[in-house]
């Protein structure tokens, strides 16, 4: 009998069950994503945070924690973007697919297809899954607005089957999934898996400090919000001391607060200034933003750095997808990827009238 958890997704992945675990900044780490991966996922590095060497000395010691491929994020506007591209090159071996947001163009697409890495963006509408695919993409994770962090305003079960009729390549869903249920859901619409963030975060094998994991856990439905005032482009977050002064700040505050989380970055990643404008310029002209919200954009990641590295859940910002207004406990990876697997495999056979003896099948 054919396996439903068996996928394109999973054959183009190389991963047992068709579930992502997507690049967290400063959340996916090493030792997060070989938790994830050898529990049975497909595992992305948050590289759109690291330096180069940084970079590099994380996906050596990834090598060295499981023995699955694994996936990079990274972004174009980054410091060192280019020298990041080719560290992930010269990891082909192991970098399976790479994800990202707008940004990489064709000539880089094909790079990374001539070194056979996948290219599965993330995107929040139509038009960008087909202009992805039109550069070159294999692959794609729609994001709808229940996702956490930057995200549009078209809802998963809207958006899911609008990219399934518009695209003939392996779709996995994002934004509100955080078990079993959700997975067989997906894939009855038709998408070949699903990604997860939150829920990831929201494990024993997560790097977020204990404060932090347990201000998601309490928080409710009602707590998680969209914002346009970080940098000018809808996110997601959890509403906290921090989130309630941005919200309620002018445009002059926000000029404020862009140049000092410049200097914040400038101080964290060691760029310099003309690195820090051009990374910011680009951000202005590809976004529509304002320059004040266009350093805000290059430089934001210090207050999520705030919360989920420093453990200050008043003064950090906690990104999040409204499913963790649902989720109250921190299961390891390899206790929920078995969870998932069990309720996926028991909604389908409920569904599809198999046998109980056949459920497991793997």
């Amino acid at each position: 009998m054919t396996d439903p958890l068996a996928t394109p997704l999973t054959q183009m992945l190389g991963c047992r069950l068709p579930v992502i675990q997507t690049a967290m900044g400063w959340i996916a780490t090493p030792e997060l994503v070989a938790a994830s991966s050898n529990a049975g996922a497909f595992g992305f590095l948050a590289g759109a945070v690291m330096t180069p060497a940084e970079l590099a000395s994380a996906i050596v010691g990834l090598k060295g924690l499981t023995p699955h491929n694994f996936g990079v994020n990274f972004h174009s506007f980054q410091p060192g973007a280019k020298e990041i591209v080719e560290i992930i090159l010269s990891h082909a071996d192991r970098v399976r697919a790479v994800s990202f947001g707008r940004g990489p163009d064709a000539e880089m697409i094909g790079k990374f297809r001539e070194a056979g890495i996948i290219c599965i963006p993330t995107v929040g509408a139509v038009k960008h899954a087909q202009k992805m695919i039109a550069l070159g993409c294999q692959a794609i994770t729609i994001q709808g607005g229940e996702g956490g962090g930057h995200t549009g305003s078209v809802a998963t079960t809207i958006l899911l089957p609008q990219v399934l009729d518009a695209v003939d390549v392996p779709v996995a869903a994002a934004g509100g999934f955080a078990d079993g249920r959700g997975l067989a859901a997906a894939l009855a619409y038709g998408a070949d898996g699903i990604a997860m963030g939150s829920r990831f975060m929201m494990t024993s094998d997560s790097p977020v400090p204990e404060q932090v994991k347990q201000a998601y856990t309490k928080a409710g439905t009602q707590d998680i919000f969209v914002t346009f005032k970080i940098d000018g482009i809808p996110q997601r977050m959890i509403r906290n001391a921090m989130l309630d002064q941005i919200e309620a700040s002018g445009g002059l505050a926000k000029w404020r607060r862009g140049l000092l989380a410049g200097m914040a970055m400038k101080r964290e990643t060691g760029a310099s200034w003309s690195e820090m404008l051009s990374a910011a310029r680009q951000m202005q002209s590809a976004g529509g933003r304002s320059l004040p919200e266009a350093m805000l954009a290059a430089a934001a990641p210090t207050l999520l750095q705030k919360a989920v590295v420093d453990g200050d859940a008043i003064g950090g910002l906690m990104a999040s997808g409204q499913v963790a207004g649902r989720l109250d406990d921190l299961p390891s990876c390899e206790d929920l990827l078995e969870r998932i697997e069990t309720e996926a495999r028991t909604r389908i056979a409920a569904l599809t009238g198999t046998p109980n003896e056949l459920r497991g099948a793997a």
